[in-house]
């Protein structure tokens, strides 16, 4: 046979062995393809949570007390007894006005006191006379009389010049400006030097507000005050935060207290829709002052159980929410969901999840719906704790 031939027949002989061979590897390249391509991807297994509902409101901080200081004696400031901001105590000295007319007032009037004291003495003196000499039938009933009127309106000028010193003495008291509660005390809008005056049209001298304790005003929708309005002796239970500082949202920002719900307005502002509430809280570090935005969150007085995911794995299509989901066969399932509660970068879902359901947290990018994935369970158990405490 010549190579020619020989080879032919090798060719012909080894083509149906690769022809075969070929075909076995191709049969079990798209099972291979499938398991190499599987995208790893987090998914996030579904445990209820008890939680509870939380509104959130923007509001106003306000003071607890707040005293616009005036004078009540006219004079001239002497001295300014306090600096601007100072924390003060209740009857602190702020403003002394010149005191020295008063001091004379008050000379005065005890000195018209001693006068209608001794006057006193001498128609007592006289009117006991007139009783001895009435009774020997020495003088007429007449004399004894007006014996009897003299010490009547002797004792009557005695009380008169009391009620004069006494006045004299709070007019000097009040030349002596103090704080009328504790609190912090604002600039002072007059200084020594100044004539000021008293009654309707007295200036402002100052202001002082209460710094431990702060309000927190601030409007709610008709709705949620029947709820709230509803829940009686349960409000007391209710817990009321407050977060205030830059950028103050629900739960965060430089500062967060605890308080208590305080009162609701006894009418609805018919153009709003909404009442006026008031929290209040605690300002034991005096951070707090009126005029402050803060924002009040109100929770629901009991917890009941919820899903949460994280906010990333929640997709929109249109005006629809969705997740996608990782059924048994670690198929991509698409499932529309509806929201709840936003906290701190967590969602709680309402409705459109299950307990087990297993919701991609991670690489989203990487899944469709109806393909199959490489699940990594992961646990969010830390970030619950961390967020929703």
């Amino acid at each position: 046979m010549s190579p020619r031939y020989s080879l032919m027949g090798r060719a012909a002989i080894a083509h149906p062995v690769f022809l075969t061979v070929f075909s076995l590897l191709t049969s079990f390249a798209p099972k291979l393809y499938a398991q190499q391509s599987a995208p790893k991807v987090e998914v996030l297994e579904m445990k209820a949570n008890e939680l509870r509902q939380w509104s959130d409101f923007s509001g106003r901080i306000t003071a607890v007390e707040r005293v616009d200081v005036r004078p009540l004696v006219s004079g001239r400031i002497e001295q300014v007894m306090f600096s601007d901001g100072e924390l003060v105590e209740k009857g602190q000295l702020l403003f002394v006005i010149d005191p020295r007319p008063f001091e004379a007032a008050v000379k005065q009037a005890e000195a018209s006191l001693a006068t209608a004291k001794a006057r006193a003495r001498l128609t007592g003196q006289d009117l006991q006379r007139s009783q001895e000499l009435l009774g020997n039938k020495l003088i007429s009933q007449s004399r004894y009389d007006e014996s009897l009127t003299a010490d009547d309106v002797a004792k009557a000028a005695i009380l008169q010049a009391e009620s004069q010193l006494l006045n004299a003495k709070l007019d000097l008291e009040y030349a002596h400006v103090v704080a009328p509660i504790a609190g912090r005390v604002g600039r002072a809008e007059l200084t020594a030097g100044n004539i000021v005056g008293a009654g309707a049209n007295a200036p402002l001298l100052t202001t002082i507000v209460d710094h431990k304790r702060v309000y927190a005003d601030f409007r709610v929708d008709e709705q949620t005050y029947l709820h709230l309005a509803a829940s009686g002796s349960e409000s007391n239970t209710m817990p009321v935060t407050l977060s205030f500082g830059e950028g103050a949202e629900a739960g965060s920002g430089d500062g967060t207290l605890k308080g208590k719900l305080y009162a609701f307005d006894n009418q609805l502002d018919s153009n709003s829709g909404t009442i006026r509430a008031r929290a209040i809280f605690p300002n034991e570090s005096g951070r707090l002052v009126p005029g402050m935005f803060a924002n009040v969150r109100i929770g629901s007085a009991s917890k009941r159980a919820e899903y949460v995911i994280p906010e990333r794995a929640i997709g929109t299509n249109q005006d629809r929410k969705f997740v996608y989901v990782v059924d048994a066969n670690n198929t991509v399932q698409y499932r529309e969901v509806k929201l709840g509660d936003q906290i701190r970068g967590q969602r709680v879902v309402r409705e459109g999840l299950n307990s087990g359901d297993r919701v991609v947290v991670g690489g989203l990018s990487r899944v469709r719906p109806q393909s199959t994935v490489d699940p990594v369970p992961v646990d969010n158990a830390a970030e619950l704790a961390a967020n929703l405490q």
